[in-house]
């Protein structure tokens, strides 16, 4: 059960740049043109709103897209109800890093221009068997490679929330520091009444 389809596409007008589609059989599900359909509308739907960087949304057939906005794109996935949340965005994120990576290769930095300027659907399409080999590579939730990267992702996760409690933990320190001083303050400045 690979993703079934991924689409990168400007978010600026919803305009796919790349897309891949699982091979027909790969899977227990097939991609129908609803699904196409319902992908073209989220990515025009994203277009112009201050869209959340990372989303789920439920569809038909007990199917889910996933996307990821990044650098001017958005990464657009439809996997099965039953695929790992967690392990979708891992995909996408791996996607994006892939495309940002070709396109520097090949545009310098002046992907960004190439990405707001290009007018044809599909530009990029020679990315296509990139995306194709990640699809591979993720079809099974369960495989080792798979479970490494999840528990990567959630050590990641956790290393940022234990430094986001010692933050807190310093600002409690440092506001515990400030009270004292202030009352040193206040006692120091009750020599000084008239």
């Amino acid at each position: 059960m690979p993703p079934l389809l991924t689409y990168a596409a400007r978010i600026a007008d919803g305009l796919p740049l790349v897309a891949s589609f699982a091979p027909t059989g790969a899977s227990s599900g097939e991609v129908s043109e609803l699904h196409k359909r319902e992908a073209k509308e989220i990515l025009r739907g994203l277009s112009g709103n201050r869209a959340t960087m990372r989303m789920s949304i439920e569809t038909s057939q007990h199917k889910v897209f996933h996307y990821l906005i990044k650098d001017l794109i958005c990464y657009l996935t439809l996997t099965e109800q039953s695929y790992p949340k967690r392990l979708a965005f891992v995909y996408l994120e791996e996607i994006s890093d892939a495309f940002l990576e070709e396109l520097t290769r090949d545009y310098g930095d002046a992907w960004r221009t190439t990405i707001e300027t290009v007018a044809r659907p599909y530009a990029f399409i020679k990315f296509d068997s990139v995306l194709q080999k990640k699809q591979r590579e993720f079809a099974d939730p369960s495989s080792r490679q798979n479970a490494t990267k999840l528990n990567e992702d959630l050590a990641d996760i956790q290393n940022i929330m234990k430094r986001n409690i010692e933050e807190v933990l310093n600002r409690g320190e440092k506001l515990e520091n400030v009270k004292i001083i202030s009352g040193d303050l206040v006692n120091q400045s009750k020599q000084f009444k008239w």
